[in-house]
């Protein structure tokens, strides 16, 4: 299978990423209707949304055999076909039971398919040592604004789940269909009769696990303030009704713009440099922020959090898939694990102490992924990819594209 040029497996990979954000979008914006549907209380709703970050929490174990033996290109297509039938399954499950185990699937699925379109983007950046990986999460954001504005069109014209599911279905096996000619070509996975390896599971690396603790405190970060902001706003800022959720607004689209630009910073500065930065000014301007109060400074305050926290997880991911697809897996469930457990500490604290305090350790993680991430070694730094067309090389058009093994750590790594 001929290797696909930078700008065509870049693509490839995007739609992975932007499919992601699409289906979650997707049956998360229908929420209400299959409440009502199912006559479901908050707490019940609550604990569909827990089920569905505890499947992807737990599925490290499948996620990471499932990489070793099928690869990061088939585990992406056969992960996001499941999505699909996942979207069919909530449209019609006739009790509260069978929505659980519906999103119970879509957990694990979704877990399954952020490891490997993870493990593409990485492989994407180490075959032509460009900087792209930024630009890949920022069209998961993308996907999350088109789910939500075709949830807005549809519901104009029908009430129905079934006709929105079957639409939204539709566009995602489009995407799928554009983006499967153009993923990246893995190593031979392992089979039964393959090669031999130890049967013993190893042992996390020392770096693997500061990688997973920046990530977990980074989700944290953000996870805390789209579940945080609009109610600090409200309650202790005393914005009105109609401005308190502007703190999600300003998060989301600094976070994306960022994200955009982000590409171009790894590769003048390094991973590292970005990083360190990064969640040193999430954390100094959301702290200003608490200290100086007012709606402006917090506005700005959480603008901060949204610019320096963009392009943590894309760096942390691609530093973790160079050292394999175990230690991918292990960190892509901490940062699972993060975003499970932030918006819930963040409550235990502001109701045993206020919600300044608790909004105060959302500063506190982000300058733990700050100390964090003196001590992790970050690959070498990286050109930003061109806009137009990808730079010439003779070993890339030759030799099959080749994500990380699960013993190989990177070469490029200091």
């Amino acid at each position: 299978m001929p290797t696909p040029s930078f700008e065509r497996a870049k693509w490839s990979i995007a739609a992975l990423f932007c499919f992601l954000g699409f289906q979650y979008g997707t049956w998360v914006s229908r929420l209400p209707a299959l409440k009502t549907r199912l006559g479901l209380g908050a707490g019940e709703v609550g604990l569909l949304l827990m089920v569905c970050g505890a499947g992807a929490a737990a599925s490290f174990p499948l996620v990471a055999l499932l990489m070793r033996r099928l690869g990061s290109r088939r585990l992406s297509l056969a992960s996001a076909l499941c999505l699909v039938a996942v979207l069919a399954a909530l449209s019609a499950v006739p009790n509260y039971p069978l929505a659980l185990l519906a999103v119970c699937a879509d957990g694990v699925a979704v877990g399954c398919l952020n490891v490997a379109m993870n493990a593409q983007g990485a492989a994407l950046e180490k075959a032509h040592d460009r900087t792209a990986m930024s630009q890949l999460h920022a069209t998961f954001s993308a996907g999350l604004l088109t789910a939500a504005l075709l949830t807005s069109g549809v519901t104009s014209l029908t009430g129905s789940v079934p006709a929105h599911f079957t639409v939204a279905g539709a566009l995602l096996l489009l995407l799928l269909a554009g983006a499967r000619s153009g993923l990246l070509t893995d190593t031979e996975p392992v089979t039964p009769g393959g090669p031999k390896r130890s049967r013993r599971p190893a042992l996390p690396s020392w770096t693997t696990l500061l990688l997973g603790c920046a990530m977990a405190f980074g989700t944290i970060t953000e996870g805390a303030m789209n579940d945080w902001s609009t109610l600090y706003l409200k309650d202790v800022v005393k914005a009105s009704a109609s401005v308190a959720p502007l703190g999600i607004a300003v998060v989301s689209v600094m976070m994306l713009l960022a994200r955009l630009r982000a590409d171009r910073w790894r590769g003048r500065w390094g991973d590292g440099r970005v990083v360190r930065a990064g969640s040193a000014v999430a954390a100094a301007g959301l702290a200003l922020a608490l200290l100086t109060g007012g709606l402006v400074p917090t506005l700005l305050g959480f603008a901060c959090v949204g610019l320096g926290a963009a392009a943590v997880t894309p760096c942390v991911y691609v530093a973790a898939a160079g050292h394999g697809s175990d230690a991918l897996a292990l960190v892509a469930a901490m940062g699972t694990t993060g975003l499970l457990a932030g918006p819930a500490l963040i409550g235990f604290v502001a109701g045993s102490t206020s919600l300044t305090v608790g909004m105060a350790t959302v500063a506190a993680s982000a300058l733990i992924v700050t100390l964090t991430a003196f001590r992790i070694p970050w690959p070498e730094r990286r050109t930003p990819a061109p806009a137009a067309e990808p730079r010439p090389s003779s070993s890339s058009n030759s030799a099959p594209v080749r994500t990380p093994a699960g013993s190989e750590p990177p070469g490029a790594a200091s």
